[in-house]
């Protein structure tokens, strides 16, 4: 039986509990930010009756609402994640903001506003070309003008009725949002910072870095064990370890990927040397998570590879990505027949076999259907 997103939506466990949905909002909650404040309560790892796996909201809950947005996230947390993962570029201005990439055309309605239509250009980033608009190319409050818009509206058209709702958030917004979630749910909800695009950013002389570390060390954040900081490359980590006192997440993408930073460095590395034995160890003197795709845990075949088990004896913990219900984001054998791009597949037989390996942690645009997994 195939499932329409609708009927999955209901049937897989949806929005977690029918409590739950009754709080549900798209808004930021009343409750006052306190720039100075982290993220309330003490953690709750793992949630009631799901063991000590760590449930990221990807983007917040992008499965039912644009990513990286207030409503997103709100969303995520009352869903019941630990945490919700927020990817962040530089302004001109070198704030941060929560946006999956420095391009924004696919995330913001940005291309409807014909006073940026000139600022429109191509841009290679980390060996990739990309054409449309950079958050390194416009102030915050330019970035404020534009609202949020759902990134991939043909697989996930119920998600395009929120366009235009969201602005874009800066880091300490998000802050302010998690400590009232925080207040308002009784638990407190991490944050998953990425530092996107290091190298790259830096040589346009806007590090991320330096001001990331700044607005933890103002917020009382930068030894807190629920900021679990995330990279796709290395030195900046390696650096990060000196600075902060967080737990570090290297994140590992596919093969035959390498991090930008070896690249630049000539380095002849790539993803697969950090997966192998002495790779993983090197890991572990400054990290304490891998973050794999999710198919070099578990290949489309099914097979299970030995890499949770590899982690785990170098004294890593695994926190795979990016779990979603719908068909194509699923291997081929737990897909659901309709044409349908919307339509959900077989998400918690995936689930089961990644909770058969003991994997510590997960991101999931899904976190309701990931919860229900767990429970």
């Amino acid at each position: 039986m195939s499932l329409s997103r609708r009927a999955a939506f209901t049937v897989a466990g949806g929005l977690a509990a029918t409590a739950g949905l009754a709080a549900c909002s798209d808004s930021a909650p009343a409750a006052a930010p306190t720039a100075a404040t982290g993220t309330g309560a003490p953690a709750q790892q793992g949630g009631p009756g799901r063991g000590q796996v760590t449930i990221v909201g990807h983007r917040g809950a992008s499965g039912y609402r644009p990513e990286h947005t207030a409503s997103s996230y709100s969303l995520a947390a009352r869903m019941g994640a630990d945490a919700v993962d927020v990817d962040l570029c530089s302004t001109k201005d070198r704030q941060l903001v929560a946006r999956h990439e420095p391009e924004i055309g696919g995330t913001t309605d940005v291309a409807r506003h014909p006073e940026f239509a000139s600022r429109r250009r191509t841009v290679v980033i980390d060996g990739t070309s990309y054409d449309g608009w950079f958050t390194t190319d416009f102030t915050l409050a330019e970035l404020k003008t534009l609202r949020a818009v759902e990134r991939i509206p043909a697989t996930r058209p119920h998600n395009t009725l929120y366009d235009g709702r969201d602005p874009i958030l800066t880091l300490d917004e998000i802050l302010d949002l998690l400590a009232g979630l925080s207040r308002q749910l009784g638990r407190r909800v991490g944050i998953l910072p990425e530092v996107k695009h290091s190298t790259w950013h830096a040589s346009v002389g806007l590090p991320i870095e330096p001001v990331f570390v700044d607005v933890l060390r103002r917020r009382g954040l930068a030894d807190d064990p629920q900021v679990i900081v995330q990279s796709f490359e290395v030195a900046n980590l390696r650096a990060l370890k000196t600075q902060i006192g967080c737990p570090l997440l290297q994140l590992i993408d596919s093969t035959p990927k390498a991090p930008a930073d070896f690249v630049a460095a000539r380095d002849p590395r790539t993803y697969d040397d950090l997966v192998s034995a002495r790779g993983l160890q090197e890991v572990a003197t400054y990290a304490t998570w891998i973050g794999p795709s999710k198919e070099r845990v578990i290949p489309p075949t099914g097979t299970p590879t030995t890499l949770a088990g590899d982690a785990r004896a170098a004294g890593l913990k695994t926190m795979p990505y990016t779990f979603r219900n719908e068909n194509e984001f699923l291997p081929p054998r737990l897909q659901r027949p309709n044409p349908e791009r919307s339509t959900y597949g077989d998400a918690f037989g995936e689930y089961a076999q990644y909770r058969a390996l003991g994997i510590e942690g997960l991101f999931s645009d899904n976190a309701d259907t990931a919860i229900a997994a767990w429970s």
